[in-house]
Protein backbone atom coordinates (compact mmCIF):
# COMPACT_ATOMS: atom_id res chain seq x y z
CA UNK A 1 0.00 0.00 0.00
CA UNK A 2 1.17 3.03 -0.43
CA UNK A 3 1.78 6.44 1.05
CA UNK A 4 -0.34 8.40 -1.29
CA UNK A 5 -2.23 11.19 0.70
CA UNK A 6 -3.51 14.17 -1.17
CA UNK A 7 -4.02 17.22 0.81
CA UNK A 8 -7.66 17.75 1.39
CA UNK A 9 -8.01 13.56 2.00
CA UNK A 10 -8.57 12.83 5.45
CA UNK A 11 -11.12 15.78 5.85
CA UNK A 12 -13.61 14.46 3.03
CA UNK A 13 -13.09 11.10 4.74
CA UNK A 14 -13.85 11.98 7.97
CA UNK A 15 -16.65 14.18 6.59
CA UNK A 16 -17.98 11.29 4.82
CA UNK A 17 -18.23 9.29 8.12
CA UNK A 18 -20.04 12.35 9.78
CA UNK A 19 -22.07 12.54 6.84
CA UNK A 20 -22.89 8.72 6.94
CA UNK A 21 -23.38 8.27 10.53
CA UNK A 22 -25.71 11.57 10.69
CA UNK A 23 -27.96 10.18 7.74
CA UNK A 24 -28.73 6.54 9.78
CA UNK A 25 -29.39 8.50 12.86
CA UNK A 26 -31.56 10.75 11.18
CA UNK A 27 -33.63 7.91 9.58
CA UNK A 28 -33.91 6.51 13.03
CA UNK A 29 -35.61 10.12 14.25
CA UNK A 30 -37.61 9.94 11.58
CA UNK A 31 -38.92 6.37 12.10
CA UNK A 32 -39.82 7.05 15.44
CA UNK A 33 -40.74 10.88 15.56
CA UNK A 34 -41.71 11.67 11.94
CA UNK A 35 -41.11 14.81 10.11
CA UNK A 36 -41.63 16.34 7.43
CA UNK A 37 -38.16 17.15 6.20
CA UNK A 38 -36.21 14.55 8.59
CA UNK A 39 -36.67 12.01 6.16
CA UNK A 40 -35.42 13.63 3.26
CA UNK A 41 -32.27 15.24 5.10
CA UNK A 42 -31.52 11.38 6.28
CA UNK A 43 -31.39 10.50 1.99
CA UNK A 44 -29.75 13.38 1.36
CA UNK A 45 -26.98 12.71 3.65
CA UNK A 46 -27.23 8.99 3.11
CA UNK A 47 -27.18 9.45 -0.45
CA UNK A 48 -23.95 12.18 -0.27
CA UNK A 49 -21.26 9.91 1.95
CA UNK A 50 -20.48 7.30 -0.27
CA UNK A 51 -19.72 9.89 -2.77
CA UNK A 52 -17.61 12.02 0.03
CA UNK A 53 -15.58 8.60 0.67
CA UNK A 54 -14.65 8.13 -3.31
CA UNK A 55 -13.37 12.06 -3.89
CA UNK A 56 -11.45 11.55 -0.24
CA UNK A 57 -9.98 8.58 -1.26
CA UNK A 58 -9.48 9.01 -4.81
CA UNK A 59 -9.44 12.66 -5.03
CA UNK A 60 -6.23 13.76 -6.77
CA UNK A 61 -7.49 16.27 -8.97
CA UNK A 62 -8.17 20.07 -7.00
CA UNK A 63 -11.26 20.23 -8.90
CA UNK A 64 -12.72 17.02 -7.60
CA UNK A 65 -11.49 18.05 -4.18
CA UNK A 66 -12.92 21.62 -4.40
CA UNK A 67 -16.32 19.48 -5.31
CA UNK A 68 -16.40 17.69 -2.07
CA UNK A 69 -15.91 20.63 -0.08
CA UNK A 70 -19.05 22.24 -1.98
CA UNK A 71 -20.82 18.99 -1.16
CA UNK A 72 -19.96 19.69 2.41
CA UNK A 73 -21.27 23.05 2.34
CA UNK A 74 -24.44 22.20 0.42
CA UNK A 75 -25.72 19.65 2.36
CA UNK A 76 -24.94 21.71 5.65
CA UNK A 77 -27.30 24.21 3.92
CA UNK A 78 -29.51 21.94 2.39
CA UNK A 79 -30.16 19.27 5.02
CA UNK A 80 -30.00 22.11 8.03
CA UNK A 81 -32.51 24.26 6.90
CA UNK A 82 -34.29 21.62 6.81
CA UNK A 83 -34.03 20.07 9.77
CA UNK A 84 -34.19 23.45 10.99
CA UNK A 85 -37.76 24.02 10.01
CA UNK A 86 -38.43 20.33 11.78
CA UNK A 87 -36.80 20.48 15.03
CA UNK A 88 -36.87 24.70 15.99
CA UNK A 89 -39.78 25.25 13.62
CA UNK A 90 -38.43 27.87 11.20
CA UNK A 91 -35.53 28.46 8.73
CA UNK A 92 -31.40 28.85 9.31
CA UNK A 93 -31.97 31.94 7.15
CA UNK A 94 -33.94 32.93 4.15
CA UNK A 95 -32.92 30.92 0.90
CA UNK A 96 -30.43 28.28 2.66
CA UNK A 97 -32.33 25.47 1.55
CA UNK A 98 -32.01 26.52 -2.39
CA UNK A 99 -28.94 27.62 -1.48
CA UNK A 100 -27.49 24.46 -0.41
CA UNK A 101 -29.29 22.80 -3.10
CA UNK A 102 -27.60 24.64 -6.00
CA UNK A 103 -24.30 23.90 -4.27
CA UNK A 104 -24.63 20.57 -4.48
CA UNK A 105 -25.69 20.42 -8.25
CA UNK A 106 -22.61 22.38 -9.10
CA UNK A 107 -20.23 20.09 -7.14
CA UNK A 108 -21.87 17.70 -8.86
CA UNK A 109 -20.97 19.31 -12.27
CA UNK A 110 -17.69 19.97 -11.06
CA UNK A 111 -16.93 16.52 -10.41
CA UNK A 112 -18.15 15.03 -13.27
CA UNK A 113 -15.92 18.01 -15.09
CA UNK A 114 -12.97 16.79 -13.50
CA UNK A 115 -12.56 13.79 -14.99
CA UNK A 116 -12.38 15.89 -18.18
CA UNK A 117 -8.90 17.67 -17.09
CA UNK A 118 -5.65 16.50 -17.53
CA UNK A 119 -4.13 14.73 -14.03
CA UNK A 120 -0.88 15.41 -13.23
CA UNK A 121 1.66 12.67 -13.00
Amino acid sequence: MSDFNPPGVRPLVFAAGIVGAAGVALSAAEAHNGGAFTGTAATMLLVHAPALLAIGLAGRSPLLRLAGLALVVGLVLFCGDLLARDFLGHRLFPFAAPTGGMLLILAWLAAGCSSLLRSRP
